[in-house]
Formats: C-alpha cells, structure tokens, sequence
C-alpha cells in the first residue's frame, strides 16, 4: 500500500458554507451563540458540585496567596484572574464615565480599569484610600495610564471624602468598587455612601464577600471574620434596597470568585 503524500492536485476542494444574505435564511450567527452561552451559564448556575470544587479549589489557594501573583502593565493588581474578565464584561457593557474604586494598594485594578478606559476612548478612575503609600502613589503617577486617573487620600467614610466624591461623579455613569477595610460596618457605611451614584444598569461590585465562606479565623490578624466582612454588610444593605440584585449569571460564569453575592447590579436608577 502506497503512503505517498497527496499533490495539491489530488486533495478534493473544501466546501465552505458562505455566509451571503442570500445563504443566511435571516439566521443571526452571534445571536445563537449567545444563547448557547446563557444555557452554558444557566448549567454553571445549577451545578452544585461544580460551585462546592471552586470553593474547595479557591481555599486551597490562599495559602499561596493566589491572588498577589498577577500584575496589570506592571503592577501588582492582588486580584483573581477570574474576577477582572468579569470586570472587563461589566465595563464593556455599562461604560461607565467614571469608576470609583476605594482601596488602591499597589494600584494594579487601577491601572487595569484606566486601561480598559484607554482601549474603549471613554472613562476615567478615581481611586480613595486611607494611606497612598509615597513608592505606590510615584509608580502610579509615573503609569501611562495615570492620564486616567485620579487619586484622593483619606477615609473612604470620611463625610469630606464621599462629598469630593459626589461632586466629581456628578452628571456622570458611574461604576463603583469597594474594596478597602472589610468590617461589616465599613463596608456597610461605604455601600451607603457611594451606592447613590450608580445608576441604573450600572454596578457596585463588593470584593472579598468570600470571607464569610471562608472558615472562621483565617485572617488571625484583621479585625474582620465569618459575621463581620462584606458578604454580611452586602446581605443588610440588600434587605433594604431592593433597587439593587446580585448579579448570579455573572458569578456563576466565571466560577471561581472572591466576590460571592458581591456583583450588585442596579435594576432602577437613583431618584
């Protein structure tokens, strides 16, 4: 038997299907795939199994703190990988013209939000924290991507802070990120504070709600714990302001998330 390769010649034509108005029979190829994806999402969001194996996976990762191996253009950004895709969507979706994130760190989210803002032509962050260390606040001014942003240092519950807040984010979409000090009560008092500004459509996004699934005493060293972190501060605001839903196709998309209960969409705006 012969195994010579075939010439150009011998290789039978490929049938490509084309894809002209004439062919297409009013059949709209990404609408279909989008479906496919909301059924993939609805099976991610029944299947407890699969939700029990991400949260045994995510705890089994701390100790290797998972999360402060990663930078965006440079800087530490302390974030799962799984968490900015969905922020990326969230931004994609909403646009918003300004994101305010309290907590800054080593400013990598700010960074990888103002770039998102860059490749979109639209946007701007304004970053708060308590303590904008001077090496982090120089390596963010010196960032390309600092044209983006802003920087306001203090308390993110400081009544001055949220009403320098307030005045720059008027008139504006707003996106907001709360991810500083992770007590009930701060948390609860940013969520008061800074809820306000989303409108309608937009989100606030609540990190480390994974805190409370987390078991008890695993931050020995912070004042926060199961009963006292975001996810409990989000279940108290959600009681009283049905104007806000969580979003769980999102969390259940992307699977693995430190921000449990904590994508909280906006379904009415603000009076």
């Amino acid at each position: 038997m012969s195994h010579r390769a075939a010439s150009l010649s011998e290789v039978p034509p490929v049938c490509i299907p084309r894809h002209d108005a004439a062919m297409s029979n009013d059949k709209d190829p990404l609408a279909d795939f989008q479906q496919e994806v909301a059924r993939n999402i609805d099976g991610l969001r029944q299947d407890e199994h699969l939700r029990q194996l991400s949260s045994q996976w995510l705890e089994a990762s701390l100790p290797h703190r998972y999360s402060y191996n990663f930078s965006w253009m440079g800087r530490p950004i302390i974030q799962y990988p799984q968490d900015m895709i969905a922020m990326q969507q969230i931004l994609w979706q909403v646009r918003p013209d300004l994101i305010v994130e309290t907590g800054i760190a080593h400013g990598g989210s700010l960074i990888f939000y103002a770039s998102l803002c860059e490749l979109m032509g639209h946007g701007e962050v304004l970053g708060i924290d308590i303590d904008i260390r001077a090496h982090n606040r120089a390596a963010i001014e010196a960032h390309p991507m600092f044209r983006r942003i802003g920087l306001l240092q203090g308390s993110s519950v400081d009544p001055m802070v949220v009403a320098q807040v307030h005045e720059r984010a008027r008139g504006k979409n707003v996106l907001v990120v709360l991810d500083s000090n992770h007590t009930h009560e701060h948390v609860l008092a940013e969520l008061d504070a800074y809820t306000p500004l989303v409108g309608a459509g937009s989100y606030c996004v609540v990190f480390d709600t994974v805190i409370e699934d987390l078991p008890a005493g695993r931050y020995p060293e912070r004042p926060w714990d199961v009963g006292n972190n975001p996810k409990t501060a989000v279940a108290q605001f959600l009681a009283t302001h049905p104007e806000f839903e969580v979003d769980t196709a999102l969390e259940a998309q992307i699977a693995i998330t430190v921000a449990t209960g904590g994508y909280l969409r906006r379904r009415s705006g603000p009076a």
